[in-house]
């Protein structure tokens, strides 16, 4: 099992998005993106586990929290590699 975090900046931070994917065995199974607000499931298997996070309250909050405290926290240490090298 695998996640990957990304955040995508819009105009500094006014606009932040935050996509967390989950896969297995190379295959992507689930997606968080926190325009849509919820869990989305890419598979059968991963609609079941996406129905499973959507329904834990502490993990929305969570995932809904982390455009704060992982995004917006890390844009002045992201932003000499990411948005600068252009």
């Amino acid at each position: 099992w695998m996640a990957k975090f990304e955040c995508h900046f819009i105009n500094g931070t006014e606009k932040v998005r935050l996509v967390v994917r989950g896969f297995y065995n190379r295959e992507e199974l689930v997606r968080f993106d926190s325009d849509v607000g919820r869990y989305v499931g890419l598979t059968p298997y991963g609609e079941k586990v996406a129905r499973n996070l959507n329904s834990d309250p502490a993990e929305m909050e969570r995932k809904r929290a982390a455009v704060d405290t992982y995004c917006r926290h890390n844009y002045e240490v992201v932003t000499p590699f990411s948005v600068e090298r252009r």
